[in-house]
């Protein structure tokens, strides 16, 4: 009887609703500044990709290879990837628009607290950060999805047991 593997698609789907619930908590309690939350989402999202790296390893009987397994590992990455992206765009262009506002509201008052900053210079950044929002919003998503995926799949490649099979031995039957 052969083991079924769990996809990669279906860890990475659940990852992003656990990422997308988490954004849609600090949303609705207005946590932009519990810098802890992001600490909290950024372990789930390592965990996550860990455990999916050895959950993989294990349903292989153990039969892989740490490329095997960091490959694995980063097309669940990928996934989510995609998915937290979509709604990364839907959230900030439609489903709370006013997030742009807060957020940067949040950035003009800890640009205030720097005294070498003049009201001009506070100005101009908050006019560029209104300008890209969109952009920095979803290349963030990506890239810093992309650097915890790595690392996720780095230590899950390397704590999971492996036995691979030498394709090149004699068989033994």
């Amino acid at each position: 009887m052969e083991n079924k593997i769990t996809s990669h698609i279906v860890k990475g789907s659940i990852l992003s609703i656990v990422t997308i619930v988490l954004g849609v908590i600090i949303y609705v309690f207005n946590l932009y500044e519990a810098a802890w939350l992001s600490y909290i989402n950024y372990a789930i999202l390592i965990g996550g990709i860990v455990y999916s790296c050895i959950l993989f390893a294990n349903e292989s009987q153990n039969n892989v290879t740490f490329g095997n397994i960091f490959a694995h590992g980063f097309k669940t990455t990928s996934v989510l990837i995609v998915i937290v992206t979509v709604y990364t765009f839907l959230s900030v262009k439609f489903l709370f628009p006013d997030m742009q506002d807060k957020i940067i509201e949040i950035s003009r008052k800890k640009m205030a607290q720097n005294p070498q900053l003049t009201d001009e210079m506070i100005e101009q950044g908050v006019n560029m950060t209104k300008k890209f929002f969109v952009p920095f919003a979803i290349g963030g998503a990506v890239i810093g999805n992309a650097f915890l995926g790595v690392i996720g799949s780095l230590i899950g490649a390397a704590a999971a047991k492996k036995n691979p099979a030498d394709p090149f031995a004699e068989p033994t039957a």
